[in-house]
C-alpha cells in the first residue's frame, strides 16, 4: 500500500493500521500495536508515528493516550487538536469528549 525504501515492516504495519482509522475517529498507541500483533509496542508505535512521512494520507492526528488525552504531534499540539475538530472531535483541556464514543474499531 505504502510504498517507501525506507520503512522498516514495523512501520509499515504501524501506517497500515493508521490508515484505516476513519476520519471523525481516533485510535490508541495501544490499539494499534495490538492490532498489528505487537501488544507490548504501544511506545514503538508513538515513534513510528512521529516520523510518518505520508501525513494526511495516514492519519496520525487520530492517534490519542488510551486515556483519552491528546498526546503528541510532529506539527505542535495546537495543530493536532485543530485537525481533530475539524473532523467533529470536541475536546476539553486536552481530552477528548466521549472518548470510548470516539474510538475506532478496527
Amino acid at each position: 500500500m505504502l510504498q517507501s525504501k525506507e520503512l522498516s515492516i514495523f512501520e509499515d504495519l504501524v501506517y497500515q493500521a493508521t490508515s484505516k482509522i476513519a476520519r471523525g475517529k481516533v485510535s490508541t498507541y495501544a490499539q494499534i500495536a495490538k492490532e498489528i500483533g505487537r501488544e507490548k509496542s504501544y511506545r514503538a508505535v508513538g515513534n513510528a508515528l512521529h516520523k510518518n512521512p505520508f501525513a494526511p494520507l495516514v492519519p496520525c492526528h487520530r492517534v490519542v493516550y488510551s486515556t483519552g488525552r491528546l498526546g503528541e504531534y510532529a506539527f505542535g499540539k495546537k495543530k493536532k487538536m485543530a485537525l481533530l475538530k475539524e473532523e467533529g472531535i470536541i475536546i476539553s483541556n486536552d481530552q477528548i469528549v466521549d472518548f470510548q464514543e470516539k474510538l475506532f474499531k478496527f
